[in-house]
This record gives structure tokens, sequence and C-alpha cells, in this order.
């Protein structure tokens, strides 16, 4: 699918004066407090799609696991957890 070239608005954003006065106090230099909006919205919006990931994961993999029957304890996820850790660190140690 091409991307469009044309922009959308997003519909007008009324807030307290004190809130506002928060926002601007931590621009960047140059920035405008529209782009802090924009980056917002877009950062909020990754994240919850990331979320919803996350939780589908979740789901599928109690589905599998009441499928299955077959479930995993905390300890047992966690020590292969540090098994990868530990096996990234010796692989970037030795590069």
């Amino acid at each position: 699918m091409a991307k469009s070239t044309k922009t959308a608005t997003i519909p007008s954003l009324r807030v307290e004066p004190e809130l506002r006065a928060a926002a601007e106090s931590v621009l960047e230099r140059g920035e405008t407090l529209s782009a802090f909006v924009e980056n917002a919205l877009k950062k909020q919006v990754q994240y919850r799609k990331t979320q919803a990931e996350f939780i589908a994961r979740g789901l599928a993999s109690l589905a599998e696991a009441e499928k299955t029957g077959v479930y995993y304890t905390s300890d047992e996820v966690l020590g292969e957890l540090k098994e990868m850790l530990e096996a990234k660190r010796a692989k970037k140690h030795d590069s």
C-alpha cells in the first residue's frame, strides 16, 4: 500500500494552562509544541500496539498451555532467560 502524501489534522486539544506551561518547559531547542505533541502521539500509538501484541502473545501462550497441559514455572522461565542473557554477553565479549 502506497503511503499518502496528504496530511490530516488532529482535533484541537484544550488543556489547563499549567499543563501547557509544563510541556513548553521541556521542549528541546528548536522544537515546537506541535512537534512535541505529534511525537508523543506517535509514541503512545506504538506503545499501545506493542501492548496489544504482548497481550495477544500471552493469551496464545495460555491457550497452548491449556491445550497441551504443559506449563512452566517462573523459575524455569527466568532460568532460561538468564541463560540466554549470559550467552549474548559471552558472544558480545568474544567479538
